[in-house]
């Protein structure tokens, strides 16, 4: 599941949502109220449950070839996923539904690299919410890695003390 041209998207478990108002969420770094979307590339980071916790990391220009095969693993694509066993069931479980929204309504949010887009006013979707179905099938047809980890700090810790691209949301849910 991802946005069509010129569209974003906003994932989330209850598919009645007729308007998104901005708001600041429980877990934000930032005093300001906005709407949360992503955009084509930042999609897969939430083909998860909400709450799953989840270490993402991906090939970039700068990545070396010895991060590469150690993170990522030889001919196994440019990019990898990883949550605990833990999750397994919700992961099959889940019902998550992605929002269509209009991408001329947010703005990149996030430096040096935009990671998420945002609006500041309420933005209504562009129709229903869709339902995203198999998420591991979302995985293997979008050619990502899901790795199964007893524990998700080692591979995150080697992660971001590498030269590849990374993302991890939802770690404070993760096994210490």
């Amino acid at each position: 599941m991802r946005p069509e041209p010129g569209q974003v998207l906003h994932f989330s478990e209850d598919p009645t949502i007729t308007r998104f108002v901005p708001h600041v969420a429980a877990t934000a770094r930032q005093p300001e109220a906005y709407v949360w979307a992503v955009d084509h590339d930042r999609a897969p980071g939430y083909w998860f449950p909400r709450q799953c916790p989840r270490a993402m990391a991906w090939v970039r220009d700068t990545t070396s070839a010895a991060d590469r095969d150690r993170i990522i693993g030889t001919g196994c694509g440019d990019r990898v996923h990883a949550v605990e066993y833990g999750w397994l069931t919700a992961m099959r479980e889940v019902r998550l539904f992605a929002y269509r929204l209009p991408a001329d309504r947010f703005r990149p949010f996030g430096t040096p690299e935009p990671h998420a887009h945002v609006a500041v006013e309420p933005v209504v979707p562009l129709g229903p919410a869709e339902p995203v179905g198999d998420l591991f099938e979302c995985h293997a047809r979008a050619g990502i890695q899901l790795r199964v980890l007893n524990n998700l700090w080692t591979f995150w810790d080697a992660v971001v003390a590498s030269t590849v691209g990374f993302s991890g949301i939802r770690l404070r849910n993760a096994v210490r």
